[in-house]
């Protein structure tokens, strides 16, 4: 039996659960315990499969119903959480709630800087399609402040910024926007396909992403909220897979944990 891979991590989840399937918490829960990581999950829906089916059965997690289980953690005092991770919220009210939540345990760290960690999914829609109510957009925009990591792919990263991306330039266009306007320390845009002839690569300006490939662009800011870009291109399987951005976020707040430790 292997040591433990990330040191003594306690994570809340609050996402998507499906009966069928891996996605939301399903998938998150599995990889982040595998890891080691200690996990309590709130389901912020509970469908007997994900949406890309033609039909689901199942609810929608009321926003006080989110707030009566977080308050059930809070009094029996097993709210002590180093990681928030959140991800999809069906509605305004759910994620002003979420939001709600993420500041109180913030707050319950204050005294201890770096000792909690918020990893915001801001679950709102993908190629150009908005899956969630549109008041969702604004209540999501009111989070990220508030958040020490963001993992939008790029419609959400187009939503938040209020910039259209087109070409690497814009990417690097947005982030700078959304350090600025929402001071996030750290902003990974996951899933980023560009046309491949809207830009010609130079000495300054990287080749653009290919179209069998998947691009990741992130940041983490300096203390002006100067943007200090990286890349990772990884190849694009020709396949359909549910929970990938699930995937990624929970194995980014296990391999963040133990690169900090």
């Amino acid at each position: 039996m292997s040591s433990q891979v990330v040191p003594e991590t306690s994570v809340l989840a609050i996402a998507s659960h499906v009966v069928y399937g891996y996605v939301g918490n399903t998938m998150a829960t599995f990889v982040m315990q595998s890891l080691g990581c200690e996990v309590s999950a709130i389901n912020t829906v509970h469908f007997s499969n994900h949406t890309a089916y033609k039909q689901v059965k199942g609810r929608k997690t009321p926003a006080d119903e989110i707030l009566e289980l977080y308050e059930g953690l809070r009094q029996s005092h097993l709210n002590e959480f180093d990681v928030l991770l959140s991800g999809y919220i069906s509605s305004a009210e759910a994620v002003r709630t979420v939001g709600k939540i993420g500041r109180e345990l913030k707050l319950n760290k204050a005294t201890k800087p770096g000792s909690f960690f918020w990893v915001l999914d801001p679950v709102m829609g993908d190629q150009g399609r908005i899956y969630i109510p549109e008041d969702c957009v604004p209540a999501y925009k009111s989070l990220v402040r508030d958040a020490d990591l963001i993992l939008p792919n790029q419609f959400e990263a187009e939503l938040l910024s209020n910039t259209k991306i087109n070409t690497l330039t814009d990417i690097a266009t947005a982030i700078d926007r959304l350090h600025k306007l929402y001071q996030v320390p750290h902003i990974i845009i996951t899933s980023i396909r560009l046309p491949s002839a809207s830009e010609t690569p130079s000495a300054t300006q990287p080749s653009h992403p290919d179209p069998e490939t998947l691009t990741i662009i992130g940041s983490t800011s300096t203390t002006s909220h100067t943007p200090r870009l990286f890349r990772i291109d990884v190849p694009a399987l020709p396949a359909f897979f549910s929970g990938t951005g699930d995937m990624f976020a929970a194995l980014t707040v296990a391999r963040l944990r133990e690169a900090v430790f």
